[in-house]
């Protein structure tokens, strides 16, 4: 089946024409996996950039605010400093400067670890679960209206189809 963007494609040096994203760099004769690949990107570079418009729209709130608010939410003893640093995939500093921010709003609380002293606890005041459970309510609904597009049952294969990706670029990584 042919991609029906391909001739949208093709004429990538007219920039007036389309809009400028990953996948714009492809080529027709650039191998499908390539051609796959900078349209996963260019989706989630989508997608993200909307939800992080909503955000910023509906509530103030930066992308990174929201995820470091989402990891705790969902821990609610609390996660070292260094943990969420590995879940969220950013340096500590990253962490310590949300975190700052996000003490002096009164929406998270940081305590010393009981099991490490060395290490703080971050976890979310009771005002911060209730501002990140608005949120979280808001941000569903933002991906779902991102999704419609795509009918059920294509929705749920386009996530089993992921979903094997998935495994096998974790597998094809720790060869």
């Amino acid at each position: 089946m042919e991609d029906p963007l391909l001739p949208l494609v093709d004429k990538a040096d007219k920039a007036d024409t389309i809009p400028l994203d990953h996948e714009t760099r492809a080529h027709g004769d650039d191998h499908e996996a390539l051609r796959l690949w900078l349209r996963l990107l260019t989706c989630t570079n989508l997608i993200e950039s909307a939800i992080r418009a909503d955000l910023r729209r509906d509530f103030d709130v930066t992308l990174p605010r929201f995820d470091l608010m989402a990891q705790l939410y969902r821990h609610a003893g609390g996660l070292k400093m260094g943990e969420l640093s590995q879940r969220l995939m950013v340096t500590g500093g990253n962490v310590t400067g949300i975190a700052d921010q996000l003490a002096k709003e009164g929406l998270v609380a940081r305590e010393p670890d009981p099991d490490d002293r060395r290490a703080w606890r971050l976890s979310l005041t009771p005002a911060g679960r209730q501002a990140f459970a608005r949120m979280a309510a808001l941000h569903e609904g933002w991906v779902i209206d991102l999704m419609r597009g795509l009918a059920e049952p294509e929705r749920a294969q386009l996530h089993a189809l992921l979903g094997r990706l998935k495994s096998t670029v974790s597998a094809n990584a720790g060869a």
